[in-house]
């Protein structure tokens, strides 16, 4: 059985003030094997992040299903969760990762890993344990460990957006254009950050612009153009 299954996925979007409705993406069907990392490519606007945020469901899908398969639910529809169970699988299950880092004032990088891992129920002493151990597997400076992220460069920020996700060790990984705004010594880094996840058995989604990064990175290729595989080597 497959981590996640899309099958006939569509999402529009309603301009109130102008009384119109935007289809933003229609007709999507794939499928996620245990472990395995997916890239989707597409022109800007073809609807990659939209899929995405749908899966994390951020956005909520007009129509088709997406089948997760979930160690708390079983085999269960993410469009048809209630907020309880997204909540939960937000916290356990499901990570996301975008370009953008969102932090809260006068917290520390320590802090905000720290807090991801006691949303878990964890207590302070294990959080802390489990944040220092994260940090230290992706490699961020242990001088920035103190300090408050909103000067971090852009390697920087993504490093600490992956270590706040991935500590929870979630079983799917939604990586949304992270790689958008790095130069290539970052994107370099990042790429052994993914290759660290798929190690540790993390399933991945990711959306990339640059095509070049992907290449032989993802077991498979999803074309938005064509709605269909595209075949690529598996990395070795």
């Amino acid at each position: 059985m497959p981590l996640l299954q899309v099958e006939g996925f569509g999402k529009s979007f309603t301009i109130a003030h102008l009384s119109q409705t935007i289809r933003a993406v229609e007709g999507i069907d794939f499928m996620v094997e245990k472990g395995a990392f997916l890239g989707i490519t597409g022109k800007s606007g073809s609807g990659k992040s939209t899929i995405l945020k749908s899966i994390y469901r951020t956005y909520l899908p007009d129509e088709g299903r997406i089948w997760f398969d979930s160690e708390q639910f079983g085999r269960i529809d993410l469009l048809q969760a209630d907020e309880q169970q997204m909540v939960y699988l937000r916290k356990h299950e499901i990570g996301y990762v975008s370009q953008f880092l969102s932090v809260m004032p006068r917290t520390t990088t320590l802090q905000l890993v720290e807090q991801s891992v006691l949303e878990m129920g964890y207590s302070q002493r294990d959080a802390n344990k489990e944040a220092i151990h994260v940090l230290t597997h992706f490699e961020l400076d242990e001088r920035l460990w103190h300090t408050y992220p909103n000067t971090f460069s852009g390697g920087e920020k993504l490093r600490l957006n992956i270590a706040i996700a991935s500590v929870k060790k979630p079983r799917l990984l939604l990586l949304d254009e992270p790689t958008a705004s790095l130069d290539g010594k970052s994107k370099l880094k990042v790429r052994e950050l993914i290759e660290k996840l798929k190690l540790d058995g993390t399933t991945l989604i990711g959306v990339f612009h640059d095509i070049e990064f992907m290449d032989g990175l993802c077991d498979q290729v999803y074309d938005m153009k064509q709605k269909a595989y595209e075949q690529t080597e598996r990395v070795r």
